[in-house]
């Protein structure tokens, strides 16, 4: 029987990083898990979210996962620590793929970072960016509006743009040549952002830098078998389903509300 990998978020937006996993590793059996329930994790504080990532990852092991991706920005930017004390197994997180795909990419070392309000007062990217590239100056800003925008399913409307003009222009004022997308709703928004910034800056998607990272980690199995997509949430199932087949550009066929308390699946 095949060990899955997990994967959780704190709601949707994970799936972007879902969706490059299945796409690099198509043999692979995936659990996704969606904290629908107490979405958004940006703006609590770092105890409460280190507490929801220990019950998501704890759901998870219980799967008995081979290797657990914090897809979540704000997760990853609190809580490694305490998941890594949870299991053995590799763990994880968004932020040093990110930085290191963003270190790689800059001429100028000149490089922006957009996140949620916890992601970007962890100071975890810039502490990253920092430590691969002492030189490099990092430009930091949160853009709430930017996940209910995609939630909402408006990355193409109108007000997409304006509002990524009214957070980013700063950025373009300091002339930054790489843009971390640092959380995993913004990739959904990386057309609007790009037409805005201009082809010059590069804009690092961090579901792509998880991808390669397991690359390095993960041997490709073949055996003949396509991997098993499992889904699970804590609320919203309708609302998650609607936003997760346009995101993978497919109905789930396997999506369930789990009780983390307990530990129970909800019919």
């Amino acid at each position: 029987m095949k060990q899955a990998i997990g994967i959780f978020d704190s709601g949707v937006g994970g799936l972007t990083v879902f969706k490059a996993i299945r796409q690099a590793f198509p043999y692979q059996d995936l659990i996704y898990f969606g904290d629908t329930a107490r979405v958004p994790y940006g703006p609590k504080s770092p105890n409460t979210i280190i507490e929801y990532s220990v019950q998501n990852a704890r759901f998870l092991l219980q799967q008995g996962i081979k290797t657990l991706i914090v897809a979540c920005n704000t997760s990853s930017s609190v809580a490694i620590p305490h998941l890594k004390k949870l299991s053995n197994i590799p763990i994880i997180g968004v932020i040093d793929p990110g930085s290191e795909i963003a270190v790689s990419c800059s001429k100028n070392k000149r490089i922006g970072v957009i996140g949620t309000e916890g992601t970007i007062r962890s100071k975890a990217y810039s502490t990253a960016i920092k430590r691969l590239e002492p030189n490099a100056k990092v430009f930091s800003l949160a853009c709430p509006l930017f996940v209910p925008i995609v939630e909402e399913g408006w990355q193409d409307h109108p007000i997409a743009l304006r509002i990524v003009q009214e957070y980013l222009k700063p950025m373009k004022d300091n002339d930054i040549d790489t843009l971390v997308l640092g959380c995993t709703h913004y990739p959904l928004l990386s057309h609007v952002i790009q037409k805005y910034l201009g082809e010059k800056v590069k804009l690092v998607d961090s579901a792509d830098a998880i991808g390669e990272h397991l690359q390095e980690l993960l041997s490709v199995e073949q055996d003949g078998q396509p991997g098993k997509d499992s889904f699970f949430v804590s609320d919203n199932e309708d609302k998650f389903a609607s936003i997760a087949s346009r995101i993978l550009g497919t109905e789930l066929n396997a999506l369930k509300r789990v009780q983390l308390f307990e530990s129970w699946f909800v019919d």
